[in-house]
This record gives structure tokens, C-alpha cells and sequence, in this order.
């Protein structure tokens, strides 16, 4: 079976590492993947956003399966251009996908849908969204309305920093078109934790929880990003809130997205806030999250190929997933002023050092010249490590992490350590 993973980043990698793992798979192509992936997948120069382009590739090549990792590539309508050619794929189509790019649909689905979510209001006026925020109660949080990398969601303490949100978000167009409409929505009080599940677009088979860190510094400060590390499971998951999860959120999600021609095969993911009066959903994904997944496949012990295929078929009728009851964790080594500006191009040091400490090092932003690997994005490296308790799990990583260098390298040093 030869497979194709869509992506360059840390999830990428660590799906390319698990597919890698099964025995019906012969050949892997990644693309346009990064050097960090060369020795267990061939690179393919295709970028992402070429949907065309992949989709040619993978008739020429009769790639089996496609599986896609951005939320880029599904926004821009990948699935459908494959499937138009009955080219296997695992991801939701573009409709489906909307659920992520717009926050102001994904909104307005939930309450349709009676899924918990925070009371929000849309504008498409930086005027009015201003006026409204100078009787509303704060904190709040403002969202751009589309994709913006993670880093379109600001939480303000006050009016002068909602102002300021809504000025970057709409008049400075910090994220182009993502930012032509804004969601304002009630700040919930809680601890977050992430849940994804595979759809078959009847079916959903829950993965492990996850718990990321989305703040850039230590204790929660800083700017949003995309994710500085992540532990699995989430420290506050129950089986009663397990369940809850499933049958407030995933289930009526799922079917409501096909009673609107929506059907939804591929890895839908809440982005969950655990109040005192049960789950709210601050977001949905339509794909793995990075970093969380990059643990969550450290303690799967099926073979990932029979689920991503089933979701892609649609048919997931009696398909085992079995998991290791250990914990584990991840660090992001990132560029030092990620997520604003930051420098690339500088050497990685001390790679098989760290690997030597039993950990797994799932390359992002990194490309290889000369032999050696260089920095070429934000977040850098992905450091995970599985083991019998958090804290032996974290120090084994953290150990690792002594060993790596390069300029201007940064990270997060309580990951796991305490709670969020």
C-alpha cells in the first residue's frame, strides 16, 4: 500500500512515523514534508496549498491512500479535487471543513445545533464591534473569523486590549480575509483540554484526550500560538466526562454537519473548556491537532492505516483501537519571539544526543543543507517521551532537550509540570 501525507510540520511528521509503523504499508511520500522525515518517507516537492498538483501526483504515482495534515489544504477543497478523480483521501471536503475555517459558521452551527459554546456576538464593522465592547462585561475574547495559524484568538482583561484586537484583526488586516468579520464571545472561567475523534461521517471512534499549551511563556503568559507542547492524557478526564463529551458535542456535531450536506469523514477535533457546568466547546478543528496528536500516537498501539482508511471509505464498522496506558508528553523547541518575528537559518546541534535518551524528536520548521539540519520556521522541534507517570515522562524529554542547541532556541520549561 503506498501512502501520501499532505503537510511539512510536526504532526505531519509524527503521522508519517505511525503509518510507517503498519505492515500494509510498502511506500510512504510526503509532501512537501521536511528532512526530518527522509528516512522513513520520500519528499515530494509539492506545496500543500497544490491541490491539483497532489492530486495529479498521487493518480500518476497510484498512491492508495492520501492523508492530509493543515487545515489550509481542506479549506482550500483537496478532498473534493480527489475525490472528483476517486482518489482515496482522508480529510473532510471544503463544505464539511468550514466548520474550521469560519468561526463565525462553527458559532452559529453549535447553537443551532444546541452544542455548549460560550454566548458570542459576529460583526463585520470594526465600528460596532468597538461600540459593543464599551458595555461589555471582561474579560472576553476576540476571534478573527478565519484561519489565522492559531494565533487569531486574543483574550482581553479590558476594553483598551479588545480595542486593540479589534484594530489588528479588522482594520490593520493582520490576517488578511480571516479578519473581515469578528466573533466577541463571553470568556469561560475553566481548564482546557483537547478531544478528537474519527468520523466516518455516521460513525466516530474517540481518540485519547490531550491537554496543549497554548500560551508562549511559561504560566500561561504571553500570545497565543499555535501550541508549546501538550500532554496526554488530559489531566481532568473522567469517564463520565468522557462520555459527556461524546454525546453533547462530537455526536450532534457530526450529524448535524450531514443534515446539512455537510458529511464529515476525517478527524474532527473540540477545542473544550471544563467549566464547573460541564464541557463548552471554544473551537473546532477538522484535522489532527499539533502538538497534541504528536502524543496521543505515541500511545497507539493499533495500526493507525485501518483507521485512517475506514474514515476515508466510509466505514468504520468494527474497527479496534487500542492504546498503551502509559502517559506522555511533548515540548515544542520554538524561535525566540515566535509567534511574531523571529530568525531562521540557524544550525541544530545535538540531535543524536538527545535521541539516545529513548525520546521520539518529530521535525517542523527545519530543512537540511549540507548534511545538518537548519532552523527555516517558528516552532523548530516537537520533544515527546512516553513513560509510567507525567513527571517521568516530562524529565526524560526535558533531559533530552539539555542536549539540542541552536540560536535563539525557546521553550516552554513547565509543560506537565502544573496545572493550566
Amino acid at each position: 500500500m503506498k501512502i501520501m501525507v499532505v503537510g511539512s510540520g510536526g504532526r505531519e511528521h509524527a503521522l508519517v512515523w505511525k503509518i510507517s509503523q503498519s505492515k500494509r504499508v510498502t511506500k510512504i511520500y510526503a509532501a512537501p514534508g521536511n528532512g526530518g522525515m527522509k528516512d522513513l518517507a520520500e519528499l515530494v516537492d509539492i506545496k500543500a496549498s497544490n491541490t491539483v498538483e497532489l492530486a495529479d501526483f498521487a493518480q500518476e504515482e497510484n498512491i492508495d491512500l492520501t492523508v492530509v495534515g493543515p487545515e489550509m489544504s481542506l479549506a482550500l477543497g483537496i478532498v473534493d479535487e480527489f475525490r472528483r478523480r476517486n482518489l482515496k483521501i482522508f480529510g473532510p471536503t471544503q463544505k464539511a471543513a468550514t466548520i474550521e475555517s469560519s468561526k463565525v459558521f462553527a458559532k452559529e452551527f453549535m447553537r443551532k445545533n444546541s452544542i455548549p459554546t460560550a454566548g458570542f456576538q459576529v460583526f463585520d464593522s470594526s465600528l460596532e464591534a468597538i461600540n459593543y465592547i464599551r458595555s461589555a462585561s471582561f474579560p472576553l475574547v476576540v476571534k478573527a473569523d478565519g484561519l489565522a495559524g492559531g494565533k487569531g484568538v486574543f483574550v482581553c482583561r479590558n476594553f483598551e486590549e479588545a480595542e486593540e484586537s479589534i484594530r489588528v484583526i479588522m482594520l490593520e488586516s493582520k490576517f488578511g480575509q480571516s479578519g473581515e468579520q469578528v466573533v466577541i464571545e463571553e470568556f469561560l472561567e475553566g481548564r482546557e483540554m483537547s478531544f478528537m475523534a474519527v468520523s466516518d461521517g455516521k460513525r466516530a471512534i474517540p481518540l485519547i484526550t490531550s491537554m496543549d499549551y497554548k500560551r508562549a511563556f511559561e504560566n500561561d503568559q504571553g500570545p497565543n500560538t499555535g501550541g508549546m507542547g501538550a500532554i496526554s492524557p488530559a489531566p481532568q478526564i473522567n469517564t463520565n466526562l468522557f462520555d459527556n463529551i461524546m454525546k453533547t458535542i462530537i455526536y450532534p456535531a457530526i450529524e448535524g454537519l450531514k443534515f446539512e450536506g455537510k458529511e464529515f469523514r476525517g478527524v474532527l477535533y473540540a477545542g473544550l473548556m471544563i467549566t464547573k457546568t460541564g464541557p463548552y466547546v471554544l473551537e473546532f478543528n477538522v484535522r489532527f491537532g499539533d502538538p497534541e496528536v504528536q502524543p496521543v500516537l505515541l500511545r497507539m498501539e493499533s495500526d493507525i492505516v485501518d483507521l485512517l482508511e475506514g474514515a476515508a471509505e466510509g466505514n468504520l464498522f468494527d474497527i479496534p483501537v487500542e492504546w498503551d496506558q502509559n502517559v506522555s508528553g511533548c515540548v515544542v523547541l520554538a524561535s525566540k519571539g515566535y509567534p511574531l518575528k523571529y530568525e531562521t537559518g540557524k544550525k541544530i546541534n545535538g540531535l543524536e544526543r538527545a535521541k539516545a535518551m529513548g525520546v521520539e524528536i518529530f521535525h517542523a520548521g527545519t530543512q537540511m543543507k549540507g548534511g545538518g539540519y537548519y532552523t527555516s520556521g517558528g516552532r523548530i522541534l516537537n520533544v515527546c517521551a512516553t513513560a509510567s507517570s507525567l513527571e517521568e515522562a516530562m524529565k526524560k524529554i526535558y533531559d533530552a532537550i539539555s542536549f539540542v542547541s541552536f540560536d535563539n532556541m525557546t521553550f516552554r520549561q513547565d509543560i506537565g509540570r502544573k496545572s493550566k
